[in-house]
């Protein structure tokens, strides 16, 4: 190893050796050099020895604006709503923020399809925010919104259609300018709507293409509860409607149904009146297109909207096809579906509450899930489901409510082999929801609910939609309070009377993929109505060895 004298010795040699120098610096002269620059610099630099030349963290720094500190105020949680004199309603509640949420909720969806070629809302879905009387183009659109740091979006239901877009307060106006321009003065040009078919059509492709199959069981699953009208209509277009469904369809859909006693224009984190000033200039005070030009709907003489009340059928949907597999190495089987639903409530009705409890106690996911809390880990479809079946690769429950109906369901996949017994499986645990329940299950579903309630209202457009779907269906909204204690109250006894109600309906199913050892909907209706749950011919306790 080299020492401290021996660097000192190499580093002299190559001072002496280095060719070309104009200083001539010697070892000794080099050390004098660097001494006599740090002595120097001590002298001209009087802070050396503090860490940094900023003002210390206890003073304020100079030249910034006066922080605004959010506060908690009884009107950011009143939610005002204001009818308009056309029957339009305004809803908002003034939250703290530089963000706010501002959309429109229609009563407009699949639902009310009857008489119009199906997938016309799947159609409106694609030509949101494009051109229209004032915005030549999508891009104007998207200009006006990046002003104010806006993004938009667009969805629909089988019930609502929503038209929403979160943005800077300051630039409300702006925002509430282009959605009265998307929803009631849009184009619809011919080059628009090629693209929305095209849209659709590799959207319908890929849908077909993947191995998840939740999309289309809950198509399925609707078409077999409702078979033939209202909730029971498609909601994804179907592909003989993507050629056929035209400016002339879309403008006359649009008419009846975009009209303002259907809508609900809401915001959060705005000055009410302001909101309600802007509704008036952009939803009143300028006309819809089709009323300025009427040759662009299908004259008719008596068309109306289907106000009809869902009827609940039950039936059975069936679709023998191959599901494709995951790509990569995932070593995934080919996996059949099966989605068994009975008659749920609507979320007007005095049981709702009880039954959203029950489908958080009910649970589930897939077998590959990660746990933590608040996961659903020992919800029943876990512990008594995918714990103990190997071969069972999902179950989950879902609850559909809407206005005037409801539709609880299991949806489960195993490979094509284990189709009966998956069947027998989904059975008993919907029968056992009758059974007996313990008080730490009960309270698990309680607490779970009630925090994944509270939590999703953390979000700015969680609580626009929750706004302006209770003000469209009851004219008012209910505080998250009133839920929580809702929540709270719900008894063993109430999950009972649900359980036993819901097992008292015709059931509903849907299955997709190799289903040739499906069982029959008479042997699901048998199972259903016995005490265990078995169906006929089931050999009881299931072996491994089968």
């Amino acid at each position: 190893m080299v020492g401290r004298a021996g660097f000192q010795r190499i580093g002299a040699n190559l001072l002496r050796n280095q060719s070309g120098s104009s200083t001539g610096l010697t070892w000794q002269g080099w050390r004098k050099c660097i001494s006599t620059s740090r002595n120097s610099k001590s002298t001209q630099d009087p802070i050396e020895n503090k860490s940094s030349t900023q003002p210390p963290l206890t003073q304020p720094l100079p030249g910034l604006p006066t922080p605004v500190y959010a506060t908690l105020k009884d009107q950011h949680h009143i939610t005002q709503v204001t009818t308009l004199k056309n029957g339009l309603q305004v809803a908002s509640e003034n939250r703290f923020g530089q963000f706010c949420t501002v959309g429109v909720v229609i009563d407009s969806g699949s639902r009310y399809e009857v008489a119009y070629p199906s997938g016309i809302s799947h159609f409106l879905e694609k030509l949101a925010f494009n051109s229209t009387t004032e915005f030549p183009d999508k891009d104007k659109i998207m200009l006006e919104l990046e002003k104010h740091g806006g993004i938009c979006d667009c969805q629909s239901s089988r019930d609502t259609f929503i038209y929403a877009s979160s943005a800077d307060r300051r630039g409300m106006d702006s925002v509430v300018r282009v959605l009265g321009e998307v929803i009631l003065r849009p184009q619809i040009s011919l080059k628009e709507l090629a693209g929305a078919r095209q849209a659709l059509s590799f959207e319908l492709e890929n849908l077909y293409m993947r191995p998840e199959q939740e999309t289309i069981l809950m198509d399925m699953i609707h078409a077999a509860a409702y078979r033939d009208n209202t909730l029971g209509l498609p909601k994804i277009c179907p592909e003989a409607n993507v050629l056929t469904i035209d400016r002339s369809v879309l403008f006359t859909y649009l008419k009846h149904h975009y009209t303002p006693r259907r809508m609900v224009v809401a915001g959060v984190g705005v000055e009410h009146n302001a909101l309600v000033e802007s509704v008036q200039k952009y939803f009143v005070d300028m006309k819809p297109i089709w009323e300025e030009d009427t040759d662009l709907v299908i004259p008719t003489l008596s068309m109306k909207v289907d106000d009809s009340v869902a009827q609940y059928t039950g039936g059975m949907v069936q679709e023998e096809c191959t599901i494709p597999l995951h790509a990569g190495m995932s070593g995934l089987p080919e996996l059949a579906h099966v989605v068994i639903g009975l008659e749920g409530f609507s979320h007007q009705d005095h049981d709702f509450i009880p039954i959203c409890v029950l489908n958080m106690m009910m649970g589930g996911g897939g077998s590959f899930s990660a746990g933590g809390p608040g996961k659903g880990m020992y919800t029943r479809l876990y512990t008594n489901v995918l714990n103990r079946h190997h071969w069972m690769f999902s179950a989950t429950a879902y609850n559909h409510a809407y206005l005037d109906s409801g539709l609880f369901c299991i949806h489960a996949s195993a490979p094509p082999a284990h189709v009966n017994e998956m069947v027998e499986v989904l059975v008993k645990e919907l029968v056992n929801m009758a059974g007996v329940l313990g008080e730490p299950e009960l309270q698990r579903a309680k607490r779970q609910l009630q925090s994944m309630l509270l939590m999703n209202l953390e979000a700015r457009p969680v609580v626009f939609e929750d706004i302006a779907r209770q003000v469209l269906a009851t004219g008012h909204r209910k505080r998250p309070e009133h839920f929580i204690k809702a929540i709270e109250d719900v008894t063993a006894e109430d999950i009972h009377r649900v359980a036993r109600q819901l097992l008292k309906s015709q059931p509903s199913i849907a299955a997709r993929g190799d289903i040739h050892k499906l069982p029959s909907m008479a042997d699901i209706q048998a199972g259903l109505l016995n005490h265990e749950g078995k169906l006929p011919g089931s050999r009881g306790r299931l072996s491994l060895f089968r």
